[in-house]
Parts: C-alpha cells; sequence; structure tokens
C-alpha cells in the first residue's frame, strides 16, 4: 500500500464513490484535502464558492440531480454555520448529501478554540435536526470507513445529508489506508401481502388519487409509476416541488399539491376515497397544513409509501403502510393487475380537466396591474425552452407562477428538471442553478424574486470562473413579496420592513460577466429570452414587476379589501 496524506485519502475515497465534483469555500482547516484536489485534479473537481451557504445550496442540486450525495467542504466555525441553510433543505427535501467540515486540531478540543463549534449539537442528527448522521473521524486509517459509512445513511432510507467532521492534524497524517469500493443505495421491495391489500383497497375505491414526490425517484421509477398509473387509469398529482416526478402533459395528470394549490384539487384531495402517496413524507406544504389530509387520522383512507419505517405513522396513521424504495416500490406497482373497467375513469379525467382549466390562461380570467402579464411570461419559457432545461427557483411569490403554469415533461423523460427547496429556504435558485449548468451543461432556467437574488447572488463569480451558463428571470418588485402578501392580510396598510431599496441589478450582473437586460412589458420579454438562449455566456432579465402584484390568486388590492372586511 502506498502512504500519502490523509487528505489525499479523503479525495481518493471521494473519487472512489463515483464523485466528480465537489463544492465548497477554502479553509485553512482543511488544506490537506485541497492539496489532494489538486493532486486529482484530473478526475475530481473542487468548484470555488464564494459564501458557503452557496456552496451547499449546490451540493443539495448536486444530490437531486445524480441521486448520490451532492458533497460540500466548508471550514470550521462560521463556515459550518454558514452552510448550515443547505443541510436544513437537504434533509427536508430528502435530499442525499455530506458536508465535510474541517475542524481545530484535536489538542486545542474543546477549550473553545478559534472557531470551534460542536457539530454534533449544532447539528443534532434527529427527527427534528439537520443531519441524518454527525460523525468526527479522529482517526486517519478509518476515513475509508467514514466515508463510506456517510454515504450510505446519506442515501438509504429516507436520503438526507450525513456532516463529516476533519480535525486539522488528523489531515496531515501519513496513512497507508486504502478507499473502499463504490456503493449503490439498498432498494427495500415491498411485501406480497401488502401489495395485494393495495389491490383490494383499489377495488373497492371510487375515487383514488395518487400523490408522487419525496427523494429517491429515478427515470426508471418514474416510467414504472406511468404504467402503473396508466394500467389502472389513476388520477396523479405531484407533491410540493417535485412537479418533475410525473409528466406534466399526461392526460392522468392532476396537477401540484402544495402552496397556491388549485381550490378544484384540494377538494379532490378531500373528496378522495383512497389517497396513494408514494414517496413523499406528507409534511406540512404538502397537506396544507394538515387541512387537506388531516393529522394524525386522515378522513381518506391513506396507502403511504416510504422508503423510511420511521416515517410511516409517524405523522399519519396510515390505512396501510407500505416501506419501499421508488424503484422498488413503482416496480411492484406497475405489475399490479387491473380488471378490464375500472369505477372512477370519469374521475380521473375531471382531475386532469381541472388542471386544464387551472393553466388556461386564456379561460382563467387573470387580470394584473402593469404591464407584465406574469403568466403570458411563463408560457414563453413553455415554448422556446427545451424539454430537459433544468429550472430552478428559490422561495418567493415569484415561484407560484412558475409552479402554476410551467408544465415539466418530468423524470420519465430521463432528466431531473426541477430544482426547488420544499423547506422555503431564499437564495436556493441561483447557486443550484449554477451547479445544474456545471454538472449537466444542460440549459438551465433561473426565476428569483429581488430579495431572494441577493441571498445568493455572488455566485455568478462562480459561474464565471467555471465557465457554466445560466439564464436569471429576476422578477423585481421592490419588496419581500410573500412578507408583504401577510402583512397586507394580517395588518392592511401598515408596511414594516419588507419594502427594498435595490440596487441596478443590470450593472450588477455585468460586473459579474453576466450579460443582462431590464424588460418592462411583457412583448420585451420573448425576444431577450430568445437573446439569452442564443449566448454562449449567463444572462441576468430583470423584470420590472408592479408591487401591487403578489400572487396568482389576487392583488395587493385584493388582499387589503379583504382583510379591511374581516376586521383586520
Amino acid at each position: 500500500m502506498t502512504s500519502r496524506l490523509a487528505g489525499h485519502l479523503l479525495v481518493e475515497c471521494l473519487i472512489a464513490q463515483g464523485v466528480t465534483h465537489a463544492f465548497g469555500v477554502p479553509g485553512e482547516s482543511y488544506l490537506a484535502v485541497l492539496d489532494g484536489f489538486h493532486a486529482h485534479a484530473d478526475r475530481i473537481r473542487f468548484i470555488t464558492n464564494r459564501q458557503e451557504g452557496g456552496a451547499a445550496f449546490m451540493a443539495d442540486a448536486q444530490g437531486k440531480l445524480t441521486g448520490r450525495p451532492g458533497v460540500c467542504f466548508v471550514t470550521r466555525g462560521p463556515g459550518a454555520t454558514n452552510a448550515s441553510i443547505g443541510v436544513h433543505t437537504a434533509f427536508q427535501d430528502s435530499t442525499p448529501m455530506v458536508l465535510f467540515v474541517g475542524d481545530v486540531a484535536s489538542d486545542a478540543r474543546d477549550r473553545e478554540a478559534f472557531q470551534e463549534v460542536d457539530y454534533a449539537v449544532f447539528f443534532g442528527p434527529s427527527t427534528k435536526g439537520m443531519a441524518k448522521r454527525v460523525e468526527r473521524i479522529d482517526d486517519a486509517r478509518r476515513i475509508p470507513e467514514y466515508v463510506a459509512r456517510a454515504f450510505a445513511t446519506a442515501m438509504n432510507g429516507r436520503p438526507g445529508p450525513v456532516v463529516l467532521v476533519l480535525p486539522e492534524d488528523m489531515l496531515t497524517e501519513m496513512v497507508d489506508a486504502e478507499p473502499l469500493p463504490r456503493l449503490e443505495p439498498v432498494q427495500s421491495w415491498a411485501d406480497p401481502g401488502s401489495l395485494r391489500q393495495l389491490r383490494e383497497r383499489l377495488l373497492a375505491a371510487e375515487r383514488p388519487l395518487v400523490l408522487a414526490g419525496g427523494g429517491g425517484w429515478t427515470p426508471q421509477a418514474a416510467a414504472a409509476l406511468q404504467r402503473f398509473a396508466e394500467n389502472w387509469q389513476l388520477p396523479v398529482a405531484n407533491a410540493f416541488r417535485f412537479q418533475d416526478t410525473f409528466d406534466n402533459h399526461h392526460p392522468l395528470y392532476a396537477g401540484d399539491v402544495g402552496l397556491g394549490i388549485n381550490p378544484a384539487l384540494a377538494r379532490r384531495v378531500r373528496e378522495s376515497d383512497l389517497l396513494i402517496a408514494i414517496g413523499p413524507r406528507l409534511g406540512e406544504s404538502t397537506t396544507g397544513g394538515y387541512t387537506l389530509i388531516e393529522a394524525p387520522m386522515p378522513r381518506q383512507k391513506l396507502v403511504h409509501i416510504h422508503s423510511s419505517a420511521e416515517e410511516l405513522g409517524r405523522v399519519y396513521q396510515p390505512t396501510l403502510a407500505i416501506c419501499a424504495t421508488m424503484n422498488a416500490a413503482a416496480r411492484s406497482l406497475e405489475v399490479l393487475t387491473a380488471p378490464p373497467e375500472l369505477a372512477w375513469t370519469a374521475w380521473a379525467a375531471a382531475c386532469h380537466a381541472d388542471y386544464e382549466a387551472n393553466v388556461d390562461v386564456q379561460n382563467g380570467g387573470i387580470r394584473l396591474p402593469g404591464p407584465i402579464d406574469m403568466p403570458a411570461i411563463i408560457h414563453s419559457l413553455q415554448a422556446h425552452l427545451p424539454a430537459d432545461a433544468v429550472l430552478t427557483n428559490g422561495a418567493g411569490n415569484f415561484a407560484s407562477w412558475l409552479h402554476r403554469f410551467y408544465r415539466y415533461h418530468g423524470l420519465v423523460k430521463g432528466h431531473k428538471t426541477q430544482l426547488a427547496p420544499t423547506n422555503g429556504a431564499m437564495g436556493y435558485g441561483v447557486p443550484a442553478g449554477i451547479a445544474a449548468a456545471i454538472l449537466t451543461g444542460r440549459t438551465v432556467f433561473t426565476i428569483a424574486g429581488d430579495g431572494d437574488f441577493l441571498m445568493n447572488g455572488q455566485e455568478l463569480a462562480t459561474a464565471v470562473m467555471h465557465g457554466a451558463h445560466s439564464i436569471i428571470l429576476l422578477v423585481n418588485n421592490a419588496s419581500f413579496g410573500t412578507i408583504r402578501m401577510h402583512q397586507e392580510r394580517e395588518y392592511p396598510a401598515h408596511l414594516s420592513g419588507s419594502g427594498l431599496v435595490n440596487p441596478d441589478f443590470c450593472a450588477l450582473a455585468r460586473a459579474y460577466g453576466y450579460a443582462a437586460e431590464q424588460v418592462l412589458s411583457t412583448e420585451g420579454f420573448e425576444p431577450a429570452l430568445q437573446r439569452a438562449l442564443a449566448s454562449e455566456g449567463g444572462t441576468v432579465i430583470e423584470l420590472m414587476l408592479d408591487t401591487e402584484v403578489i400572487t396568482t390568486r389576487g392583488t395587493l388590492s385584493a388582499i387589503r379589501e379583504q382583510a379591511v372586511k374581516n376586521g383586520r
């Protein structure tokens, strides 16, 4: 065996696990690892970020796109705490990820040394924590063991983030250990008895509805889900910000169950007599604040299929609980034999008709103040973006336009096409889009608000440095729009803290090396998008939106009027 620096061995372990890119901000606490990236630059790239939150978001995007752990490196203390937003996002989104934290040397530990943090306490592995596991590597010879366990933990069961802490002095030891072989996620299959019960429930149903989403989906699993839905003529809705799980163009698609849900779909969920949840953990956003599906005992018969036994029964008491990974579950479901006639074909057609009506701009009667028609903007995206384009967003009311009007082709076409944080983290879209451009080379489109953009806009420098190109639609309404909406509802006309004075975004984008232009009308957007698609570099399109335009359900004026009527 060859003796080398422990930091080099760590990089070799990542290569053995198939990692081609690692994101991070360099720190003196893991210089030996950075030297390892230099030594193996032909096999793995270290992507230098400008802030650890952006790096962690990029690693989360990597995990979502590849199905294998995204990798992020940060230094101790401030570096780790900055990165925690990405760890929390990966946890709530069920995204596999490994965060490596350079730490103080062993002889300085537990003295509140420079930038010292107790990471086991801070990241707190638990159902309410931020990570599935937090471990420190004190023995350099065990680096292969710890890395392999981190990857296994991140991928198996409910996917999620793992934190590995790296004492600075450990990384500079000479060691002759070897990397362990590449790990693949374990497939957990549904037991035959549960599948027979599911079939019996289906045969007895009149208004069944499938709710698909969560982590662990692959194109193969999505294709199997589609065949299951077609065999049984089941309407399928996607969980919040997992809109690419089922093809939105399919005649059985019913829409997305999340914030700003189609009221007609909300009624369908409530009226369903058999809800088959495949993959989602049924969190607050997907259940309408635990009202569409009441906790702990749903009105509907609930079949909950999830990759983690710990998730089943944690919030809801299902009629039937099935522990299975998505690939195995979907492949088992697609071979369930359906009868020649089904009682709910009209129900399924009506569910899809509700969706079509909700995305039909002409019949929707949406009239917005100002010269910008947001539904028309999204329809332009649909017309010009390639089917395999990756669309990303952070958090804010601006995202509701994309969620409602854009139709994702979905994983069934072979590609992950939506990157969005189910935990509602602002600042996610820009770095996630840049990561997607670096990793896939596909067209990447990001929609961001003005407040959202400024949380991680510095990563445009990362994009230019590493030759990544993304198109960013920056919706500028001079406010934290979501908070403004809530204020107008709860404290009408009492503006406090949500107004913004913004920089010249086009000048800022050009300073980073992106092209930029400002759009003041709906008619100006389509040619600007075409120029951006034809460009060899990244582009920011600043869309000037009236502050009155807040949600797809109404303007600020309507919200104020309703609040006044309610006596607020």
